[in-house]
C-alpha cells in the first residue's frame, strides 16, 4: 500500500495500539496521537486475564472479537517479550445454566467443572480452564515496539476535537476510551471505578477468578514479578483517587483464598476509568471530509476484545479505500 493514505489514531490504550500495529502491519502510513503514553493510559492497570464478556448488545460480533483474540493471544504466548502466558486458573461461583452452555463457554481453553475439594472455603461450585494472563506494563511495551517495527509512530498530541485530527489525516481512528462521550457526544459512555492492589508474588501460577455480579469480587492475576489482585467495580465514578476500605478489602478475601498473599508485600496501589457503554462501538462515519472509524466502549473487557476489534478497523478502513477507489 505504497499509495495508501496516512491514517492518525487517537489514543494509546490496547484498543489503540493494537489497531494501529494491525494497520501499519497492514502497510498503512499510521501515527498515534495521545494525551498520555501508554504506560500511563488505564490499559497498564487492568488485571488482565482474557475471558469472554457477561451476554449483552452486538452478542455476534463479540463472540468473533473474543474467539479471535483467543487466537491471537495463544500465538502471542510462544513469544516471551510479548507479556501474554497461558495460565491455568480456578473460578469459583455459579454460572447460570444459559451463561454454562452459552457459546461463549464454548470457547474457553479446558473449561471443565472444578472438584469440591479444590474449592475455597464458602464454594460450591467452581471451574477450571486456561486462560490467557496479560502483564499489561510488558505487553504495552511489546505493543509499541511492534508499531515502531512496522513504521508507525506514537506522539503526546491531545486533541481537543476529532475534526483535529480529520485536519491531519483522511482516515481517523478514534480509540480515545472514556474521553470518547465527550469527543463524540456520546452521552452512553461513563466511567466504571476500578482498583487494584498490587503485591510482591510468593511462588503463585494458578489465577484465580470469583464468578460474581456485584460490584465488589475476588480475583487475583499472578505474573512473574507481582500478583495484581481485586475487585472493584464503581459506576459513574470520575475519582480515581484510592480508597484504603477497598483496598483492606481486596488484601482480606485474597488472603484468605490464597494464604501465601498473606506475606507477600504491598507493592503500589493502582486505580482506573473503564471506558463503559451499553455495547462496543465499532462502526465508520464521515467526519468533515475524512472518514472516522470508531472503536471505544469495551468498559472492563478492552484486552479481551482488543485484536478482533483490531480486525475489524483494519476491515473498515479497507472498506472505506476500496470505495474511493471505486469513485
Amino acid at each position: 500500500m505504497a499509495s495508501a493514505q496516512q491514517i492518525v489514531v487517537v489514543g494509546a490504550g490496547v484498543s489503540g495500539l493494537t489497531s494501529a500495529v494491525r494497520l501499519a502491519e497492514a502497510g498503512w502510513p499510521v501515527r498515534v496521537w495521545t494525551a498520555a503514553l501508554p504506560q500511563q493510559t488505564t490499559s497498564k492497570v487492568a488485571g488482565a486475564v482474557w475471558l469472554p464478556p457477561r451476554p449483552a448488545g452486538r452478542a455476534g460480533d463479540t463472540l468473533e472479537w473474543t474467539e479471535h483474540s483467543l487466537r491471537v493471544f495463544g500465538e502471542l504466548a510462544n513469544d516471551p517479550d510479548s507479556g501474554v502466558q497461558l495460565a491455568p486458573a480456578l473460578a469459583a461461583g455459579e454460572l447460570t445454566a444459559a451463561e454454562a452452555m452459552s457459546s461463549a463457554a464454548a470457547l474457553i481453553p479446558g473449561l471443565r467443572p472444578a472438584d469440591p475439594s479444590d474449592l475455597p472455603e464458602g464454594f460450591g461450585n467452581g471451574f477450571r480452564a486456561t486462560l490467557p494472563m496479560i502483564d499489561m506494563p510488558h505487553y504495552l511495551d511489546y505493543l509499541t515496539r511492534r508499531l515502531a517495527a512496522a513504521g508507525g509512530d506514537i506522539e503526546v498530541h491531545p486533541v481537543r476535537s476529532l475534526a483535529e485530527a480529520a485536519d491531519a489525516a483522511p482516515i481517523v481512528v478514534n480509540c480515545t476510551g472514556l474521553a470518547a462521550g465527550q469527543l463524540t457526544g456520546d452521552e452512553t459512555v461513563r466511567p466504571l471505578f476500578g482498583q487494584h492492589v498490587v503485591l510482591t508474588n510468593p511462588g503463585l501460577r494458578q489465577l484465580f477468578l470469583e464468578i460474581d455480579g456485584g460490584p465488589e469480587w475476588t480475583c487475583y492475576f499472578p505474573h512473574p514479578q507481582r500478583v495484581v489482585c481485586g475487585g472493584v467495580s464503581v459506576a459513574g465514578r470520575w475519582d480515581t483517587a484510592a480508597d484504603h476500605a477497598v483496598t483492606e478489602r481486596i488484601l482480606r478475601r485474597c488472603r484468605q483464598i490464597e494464604p501465601r498473599l498473606a506475606e507477600a508485600e504491598v507493592i503500589e496501589i493502582i486505580t482506573g476509568l473503564r471506558p463503559d457503554r451499553p455495547t462496543v462501538r465499532v462502526e465508520a462515519e464521515p467526519l468533515g471530509r475524512a472518514r472516522c472509524i470508531h472503536n471505544y466502549g469495551h468498559g472492563g473487557n478492552g484486552v479481551t476484545l482488543s485484536w478482533g476489534c483490531a480486525r475489524d478497523v483494519v476491515r473498515l478502513v479497507g472498506q472505506g479505500a476500496a470505495r474511493r477507489r471505486g469513485r
